[in-house]
């Protein structure tokens, strides 16, 4: 069960033990409710309970599909009555990875709330030109980056734990590495915010990335058909299979040294279809 002198304010009772968690578990546990809101506060007190209730209520945001993502500001029209709400963050970023020939905004509409996501551009008077739907000049990069932004932003701010699917969709790599180096800034992590993500770009088995143990891979069993997830950390620094930070994760990965890899040849299957 591990150390409990950290949560010791918290406990109910001497349960240094693992029968007398045990125990106290299946005293306080009721089949039809979920243990921690329920039997879990048979061992922490209610406190606790709450403050891990609290962090996945409004610190943990799983987002799955993150290609299905939309968001639009949620905020009525701004006190000048402007035709378009524009994010600055989010045009300082994207000025940051190159969108510069114009500014991307919501429409406002007549009743005051969000609307669709917009590209506006200048005339030479930096007067507002032509404005057209996001969707139709934008790449779908840029729009991915535009609705995960917001999230981002949300974890760093709130010191919340950000999981996301498929990061890396879209979206380069070095934008990407951007952000993973902001997290890993203790100047501006102040909240002590956490990125998860998974991937299939391996440009990311990068030391100057990630530490060892931060380098999760799944691999799946051909006849199970269970999945086992290991970290870089688990082969240990030394002997032959030993994991040391000044090797090339990437080039190891794909002479299998790690595992996680099949050697795919679809020759066959194209002979056949041919």
């Amino acid at each position: 069960m591990g150390n409990l002198h950290v949560i010791s304010d918290y406990v109910k009772g001497p349960v240094e033990r693992n029968e007398s968690i045990d125990s106290a578990i299946k005293q306080g546990f009721n089949e039809q409710q979920l243990f921690l809101t329920n039997g879990f506060k048979a061992i922490f007190s209610l406190s606790f309970a709450e403050i891990l209730v609290e962090w996945f209520k409004n610190k943990l945001k799983i987002v799955y599909r993150s290609d299905t993502v939309e968001l639009r500001p949620s905020k009525s029209r701004p006190p000048e009555k402007s035709k378009f709400y524009i994010q600055k963050p989010i045009i300082d970023a994207l000025h940051l990875i190159g969108v510069n020939s114009n500014d991307i905004a919501y429409m406002v509409n007549e009743d005051g709330s969000v609307g669709n996501l917009h590209s506006i551009f200048k005339n030479s008077d930096s007067e507002t030109g032509a404005v057209i739907g996001a969707e139709f000049i934008e790449s779908y990069g840029t729009i991915r980056f535009i609705n995960l932004f917001p999230l981002i932003a949300d974890a760093l701010i709130t010191g919340g734990t950000l999981v996301i699917d498929e990061f890396d969709a879209s979206i380069h790599p070095t934008v990407l590495m951007s952000i993973i180096n902001v997290f890993h800034n203790d100047d501006i992590n102040v909240n002590k915010a956490q990125l998860i993500f998974n991937t299939h770009n391996p440009i990311f088995l990068n030391s100057n990335l990630f530490r060892r143990d931060e380098v999760k891979f799944v691999e799946r069993d051909d006849t199970t058909h269970n999945s086992t997830l290991y970290s870089l950390a688990d082969f240990g620094t030394s002997g032959k299979n030993g994991v040391r930070k000044c090797e090339d994760y990437m080039k190891n990965y794909f002479i299998s040294q790690y595992g996680a890899i099949r050697d795919i040849d679809f020759t066959t299957v194209f002979e056949q279809l041919l």
